[in-house]
């Protein structure tokens, strides 16, 4: 068994370093983890790297015979960068201002031999192998031979493959006798990634820019927490079996024409993916003529693009889920001023957006 521990060379004078590290060789430690919250030493300026004294550290570190784990340090944002940008900082439950790495969440669209097929929401870090596998689970194309390139552009945000037939007969693959079958089944495609940067994320996001969500609800610290606690009551089917997703609607005792002192339960669904049980829920709302106006929404899901979208379709201006969320998320959900809360664990909770409807209780002095 292998035993380490964390050091942070940033923290003490270098003069220091060696006898620190020979002290912890000393105890049988073989392992340093280093790095995670030295982000302002490394950057302390935009675009201005100081990597000699990191390197100076691993040195010192190594000569004693302890071999290094090199943490990525976006635990700790330099403050230059939360000043540029101030939406990163998200508030937890007791008012403290907390900088949150957030998992950046990029469209993707995909195109084969000039035909766009759809548009994905991805990490992107493998968009080659992202963009054949969807054409494979497609049934698409029967074996990778079938494709000559995939070449991906993140400045137009797309992936062009072309086929082989394109290539070599200069006749794409639409052109071919199976084309009317490959047209069926994009036609009965299911896609649950998201929408991007094509035809159809365009339009939606014009659609976005004209959603009005209201701006005199306001939401309590204290409804937040009885929200949590009715939805975590409601999880039937994953406390039995797990491997599903829950969404929720509230109303919100804060709300204009409200007479309840606790938020009500107005409709829960679990399903396999938490888009199924959002749309559930909206087919509902329109079912029953539901106003979402002054409504909370929660879901046991990340906080991604489609999710925010949906909610601002629906009018909800409040959000809450007690996993994290994108970066595409926190934008869209700032563009439309909806109230985003994530990581709603217990008593713990973090405000990313939306906070001029947010009432927290008075800390003590």
């Amino acid at each position: 068994m292998k035993l380490g521990c964390c050091y942070y060379p940033e923290h003490w004078p270098e003069e220091r370093w060696a006898d620190d590290a020979a002290r912890m060789a000393a105890m049988g430690l073989s392992l340093v983890r280093i790095g995670e919250f030295a982000w302002s030493r490394i950057e302390p300026e935009p675009g201005q790297y100081d990597w000699d004294w990191l390197d100076r550290a691993i040195e010192t570190l190594h000569a004693a015979g302890l071999k290094v784990i090199l943490g990525t340090p976006t635990a700790t944002p330099p403050k230059w960068l939360v000043d540029q940008m101030p939406d990163m900082v998200a508030i937890d439950e007791q008012g403290r201002t907390i900088p949150t790495p957030i998992a950046g969440e990029h469209p993707l669209t995909l195109y084969l031999d000039r035909r766009e097929l759809v548009t994905l929401m991805t990490l992107g870090a493998a968009p080659e192998h992202l963009a054949l596998g969807w054409l494979r689970n497609q049934r698409i194309v029967r074996t990778p031979d079938q494709i000559a390139s995939i070449q991906v552009d993140w400045d137009t945000a797309s992936v062009a493959i072309t086929s082989r037939t394109q290539v070599d007969f200069g006749r794409s693959i639409w052109e071919q006798s199976e084309a009317a079958g490959l047209d069926a089944r994009l036609g009965q495609r299911t896609v649950t990634t998201g929408c991007g940067q094509g035809t159809v994320f365009g339009d939606l996001m014009d659609e976005i820019d004209s959603i009005r969500l209201r701006d005199d609800v306001m939401l309590t610290e204290s409804t937040v927490y009885r929200v949590m606690e009715l939805a975590r009551s409601q999880e039937s089917i994953y406390k039995l079996a797990g491997a599903v997703h829950g969404c929720a609607l509230f109303t919100n005792p804060q709300a204009t024409a409200q007479t309840e002192s606790t938020p009500q339960l107005l409709s829960f669904v679990e399903d396999v993916g938490r888009h199924n049980a959002v749309d559930a829920i909206a087919g509902r709302m329109w079912i029953d003529g539901t106003d979402g106006c002054d409504k909370i929404f929660y879901t046991t899901g990340r906080l991604t693009s489609e999710m925010v979208i949906k909610c601002g379709q629906m009018g909800i201006p409040i959000l809450l889920s007690r996993s994290g969320l994108t970066g595409m998320g926190h934008e869209i959900a700032t563009r439309l001023g909806m109230t985003l809360i994530g990581r709603c664990q217990g008593r713990h909770y973090l405000l990313f957006s939306g906070a001029h409807r947010f009432i927290a209780r008075p800390q003590p002095a």
